[in-house]
């Protein structure tokens, strides 16, 4: 359940424009006390899918701790694999090293949510 309070936390901030522009802002004002390069301006089409991708995680999250259920959780590893595998190939190619950070917490989060549960899994429903 703390994964699904860390997507409300963090990336809840993507659901909109005006608290992603917050973010952003943020980001680079880390990137400039750091020393690292500046953040180049966000594209609409960029703010439009960081929204899009802001919202379903907070529903999602939403879903998993409304119904706790194991198989859910088996799911959303593989969706932190996935975003893991995004934010490699990102870093790979240049993007902001802040995202170490996230990267680490989805691939911890990942992989917990695939040990095995003490709970019994229901049937994936079909």
């Amino acid at each position: 359940m703390a994964s699904a309070w860390y997507d409300i936390a963090i990336t809840g901030v993507f659901a909109t424009p005006w608290t992603l522009a917050l973010l952003y802002t943020l980001f680079g004002n880390i990137h400039a006390s750091l020393g690292l390069r500046p953040l180049q301006p966000l594209p609409p089409e960029g703010v439009l899918f960081a929204n899009f991708l802001g919202s379903v995680v907070i529903v999602w999250a939403v879903l998993r701790l409304r119904s706790g259920m194991v198989w859910m959780g088996r799911y959303d590893a593989a969706t932190r694999f996935m975003f893991s595998a995004a934010m490699i190939h990102a870093l790979a190619s240049g993007a902001s090293p802040l995202l170490w950070g996230f990267l680490v917490i989805e691939l911890g989060f990942g992989i917990l949510q695939l040990l095995p549960s003490e709970r019994t899994a229901p049937q994936i429903p079909a």
